[in-house]
């Protein structure tokens, strides 16, 4: 199929999705791109709650110049489509002494305040900790993130073996904190970098401490909500000639002579097609969400290797905690054994930490004299599809964290709210059992193990937080960019 015009069938308009069917058509593909839903963005989504709206995925932006760069292809510029204002609000994070920490999100800031909360050999650490995780993301970005999935020995070859070692493959997420951080409590609160992928920090490999650099790195608020770049790079497709199609689902991929040939649709249409990108978590797939032979062409991701769920409690009233800033983390008293209770019991903890959003305070606004948005989240095993955490748990759960924030100080008294946990989001995404961030990180092969654009059905391609290179909105572009890539090659 190399150097001719194709027919690229594109299955979910999240930024995966998105991406891949933007670059395919500027190359000059005919391009069809099927969403589901009535609108594009995936994970990336909104609610109503009584009178107002609300996000209810991922809240900021990191590596910007992912987007950037999809829009000056494009001839554009991403500032034209949306207004980012850099994050420099600190977030606090209240640990189960009562001890209260407001980290900043600028690196020397940081320093200080880690400095001022538990003394200079710890700011010292983080010191440490922070060029550590800043020499992984600079050694991993282009020979990892931004190539198709490599084999151990390729990326040894591009990124060497010494500076690829010193990434700590082979050392967990959590000991290498431990070797930075003798205080327990700053120990919890980098090892948030797994959570933000879904996986435990007990089993991640240290090389996820990159997470924290991209963050560091710069962290923007979207006006109006991340849904608004999905809406953006909707536009930037259609403008680019693709053929979008919301409200349109996908039964089946079809295959002939060991090929992707089309597309059928829930109605019985058919769509011939050269080639097919499944924006779609691959579990999905294994599934047999998109008929048999989609199903044959990856392999099964076992429930065990699922990464987290979440409950999350959308609310619009009343947050009665003055000075509180947009995000509030209230870790458990145990983290190991939070931890432990996630991945390798498969059941909520008991003593979970706890992220408070409050979109409406964001870098300092003013809450409004009305009802105030707040999202409230906890990890969940991803046992949706088995019925868990069935409705006593999930009533449980929910006495214990706002039990909690209370005797923090976080009094909420809602007019509207709605609970959102595996059981919902297996709905939403099926196959997945309510994962959140396809596969989790698991061990120093993960960086391998994870899957690639290519599937074993000619013709059929992967995009999405589930693939390589990971989670995130960034990484999900960035594998759509993969995807393009491959169809493109044949």
């Amino acid at each position: 199929m190399r150097g001719r015009q194709q027919r690229v069938g594109v299955i979910g308009a999240g930024i995966g999705g998105l991406v891949a069917a933007i670059l395919l058509a500027r190359q000059g593909h005919q391009v069809v791109l099927c969403e589901a839903a009535p609108a594009p963005g995936g994970k990336l989504r909104r609610i109503n709650l009584g009178t107002t709206t609300i996000e209810v995925g991922p809240a900021a932006l990191t590596l910007k110049r992912v987007f950037e760069q999809i829009f000056a292809e494009a001839g554009q510029r991403l500032s034209d489509h949306l207004k980012l204002t850099p994050r420099t609000q600190p977030v606090r994070h209240i640990f189960a002494d009562g001890s209260v920490l407001d980290l900043p999100m600028a690196a020397e800031a940081a320093e200080a305040a880690i400095g001022h909360f538990a003394g200079p050999a710890e700011a010292r650490g983080y010191r440490a900790f922070r060029a550590r995780a800043q020499a992984a993301f600079e050694t991993l970005e282009e020979p990892l993130l931004r190539r198709a999935r490599p084999s151990a020995l390729s990326l040894a070859s591009q990124a060497g073996v010494g500076r690829l070692l010193a990434t700590g493959p082979f050392t967990t997420l959590w000991e290498a904190l431990g070797e930075h951080f003798r205080d327990p409590r700053l120990r919890q609160v980098f090892a948030r970098s797994a959570g933000y992928v879904g996986s435990s920090p007990l089993q991640a490999p240290a090389t996820l401490m990159l997470v924290a650099e991209v963050e560091h790195a710069g962290s923007w608020w979207v006006e109006g909500g991340l849904t608004r770049l999905a809406l953006a790079l909707a536009r930037l497709a259609i403008e680019s000639g693709v053929d979008l199609r919301l409200g349109t689902p996908v039964a089946e991929v079809l295959a002939s002579g060991g090929r992707v040939s089309g597309l059928r649709l829930a109605g019985g249409a058919v769509l011939a097609c050269d080639a097919v990108v499944a924006n779609a978590d691959p579990a999905a797939l294994a599934a047999g969400r998109l008929g048999p032979a989609a199903a044959r062409a990856v392999e099964v991701v076992p429930v065990m290797k699922r990464s987290f769920s979440a409950l999350l409690w959308a609310i619009a009233g009343r947050l009665d905690a003055p000075g509180l800033p947009s995000e509030t983390v209230l870790h458990s008293a145990d983290a190991a054994a939070e931890y432990t209770t996630l991945a390798y019991r498969g059941r909520l903890p008991g003593d979970p930490s706890i992220t408070l959003l409050a979109p409406d305070r964001i870098e300092g606004a003013t809450p409004p004299g009305g009802a105030e948005r707040m999202l409230v989240m906890v990890h969940a095993p991803a046992r949706g599809d088995a019925g868990q955490p069935d409705a006593v748990a999930v009533a449980r759960a929910e006495a214990a964290v706002f039990a909690r924030l209370a005797a923090a100080g976080i009094a909420i008294t809602p007019d509207a709210q709605q609970c959102i946990g595996p059981a919902q989001f297996e709905a939403l995404f099926p196959g997945t059992g309510g994962a959140l961030y396809g596969p989790a990180v698991q061990g120093w092969q993960a960086t391998f193990s994870r899957p690639s654009s290519r599937t074993k059905l000619a013709g059929l391609y992967l995009a999405g937080g589930g693939t390589h290179p990971g989670a995130g909105v960034a990484m999900a572009a960035l594998s759509g960019r993969l995807a393009a890539a491959e169809v493109a090659g044949g």
